[in-house]
């Protein structure tokens, strides 16, 4: 119950951040940065090499609210003591606002970074932009899509702290179950085309 405690006490800021993007990506600011970081490239097999939801909006708005939602909830872990020593990074990092912003950067990035090989290889069999089909590979992708960005981000704060691979997998998991109930949610108010 612990490591689950942990892990959500850790991941927290990810998570704040991945919902205050959504909701960015949405708003009306900063057009230009909807440009697809794929810059339209379409490979020999015809299709785009990530499509157009994958755009720099949404990636440096991920590190910028990584590194503010990280700063926050460093504030807040330094005033109770049962979130500070439950925060796996600050079991052997101290709580400062520079770790705090490089911590949530790296959180963003590595949250970013991951998505992008799942919407490469979901081109590469047809899955268009944002859509799921109801295939076996498309239950696949699935599961792909609720984990990929969790993989990253549990290897940056096994960068921090140290982890078994039970530990990075039980992470893993219970950060796909939550990607999944916040993506149901973000649809419900139509933040998110599909679940």
């Amino acid at each position: 119950m612990k490591s689950i405690l942990e892990m959500y006490i850790t991941l927290l800021p990810v998570i704040l951040a991945g919902i205050l993007n959504m909701i960015f990506v949405k708003f009306p600011v900063f057009k230009t940065l909807r440009h697809p970081i794929d810059n339209n490239i379409i490979l020999k097999d015809g299709k785009r090499l990530f499509g157009n939801n994958k755009t720099w909006k949404g990636f440096i708005g991920m590190c910028f609210f990584g590194a503010v939602s990280s700063i926050i909830w460093g504030i807040i872990c330094g005033n109770y003591k049962v979130l500070y020593e439950n925060n796996l990074v600050y079991k052997s990092h101290s709580n400062t606002l520079m770790f705090n912003i490089l911590l949530g950067i790296f959180l963003g990035l590595a949250y970013a970074l991951c998505e992008l090989p799942n919407s490469f290889f979901k081109r590469r069999v047809g899955i268009a932009p944002g859509e799921s089909i109801n295939k076996v590979n498309g239950f696949i992708f699935v599961i792909i899509d609720q984990v990929d960005s969790i993989l990253g981000c549990a290897f940056v704060i096994s960068l921090f702290n140290p982890m078994t691979l039970g530990y990075y997998l039980v992470c893993v998991l219970l950060g796909g179950v939550t990607h999944y109930v916040l993506n149901v949610l973000l649809y419900i108010l139509k933040l998110k085309k599909n679940i």
